[in-house]
């Protein structure tokens, strides 16, 4: 009886009270789970509500992978503006030469792909690959051809693969550019290459 009269009997904190009871805990960490005091201990002011739900911390999100850049040449940049018209009017000297005519195209594959690795090596920078120009418009105008009705369409085998060639990953090691050549140095049969600095 005189425990329930004690119960009773027992008031709810004033707001001063509340306050100093949060200053005083403020500094306060959370003991082990195991020898904290049970709720029914804590103030009534301070016990959590039954239907309080406990905060949802977001996940921190997981760092993206960064993926390493595919190895390889860089990409045929082509020639600046100033250098491209003076290749155009023929006025760069050309370091190296190297003729395809008469080569298959699996021979001069392999022989232009050596030719520019050995160009390079030696410090070169300009070279000039003459395909020749295979009986296409670039070769002659059709009045000029064997017959007055010809009409040369077949472009050069060569002329058509070196390009493609060089824009494959084992030329671009060597090559950083390329563009036709002047007339005096064979015009539509033949192309400068312009060669990467020697390492």
């Amino acid at each position: 009886m005189a425990k329930e009269n004690e119960r009773t009997r027992r008031r709810s904190l004033t707001e001063d009270e509340r306050k100093l009871w949060r200053v005083a805990m403020k500094d306060t960490r959370p003991l082990d789970p195991e020898k904290t005091a049970p709720l029914s201990d804590m103030p009534a002011a301070e016990q959590p509500s039954p239907s309080s739900k406990p905060a949802l911390v977001a996940p921190k999100p997981l760092p993206v992978p960064v993926r390493p850049r595919p190895a390889g040449p860089p990409p045929l940049t082509g020639l600046d503006r100033r250098l491209s018209q003076r290749l155009a009017r023929g006025q760069i000297e050309v370091e190296a030469t190297l003729d395809l005519h008469g080569h298959s195209q699996e021979r001069a594959y392999t022989v232009l792909l050596d030719f520019l690795a050995r160009a390079r090596s030696r410090g070169l920078r300009c070279a000039l690959i003459i395909t020749g120009k295979g009986a296409s418009p670039y070769a002659r105008h059709t009045l000029h051809g064997v017959s007055f009705y010809e009409v040369p369409e077949r472009q050069g085998v060569l002329r058509g693969a070196v390009p493609r060639w060089l824009n494959e990953d084992a030329f671009r090691l060597h090559a950083s550019g390329f563009q036709p050549a002047h007339p005096k140095h064979g015009g539509g049969g033949a192309f400068y290459v312009w060669l990467r600095k020697k390492r």
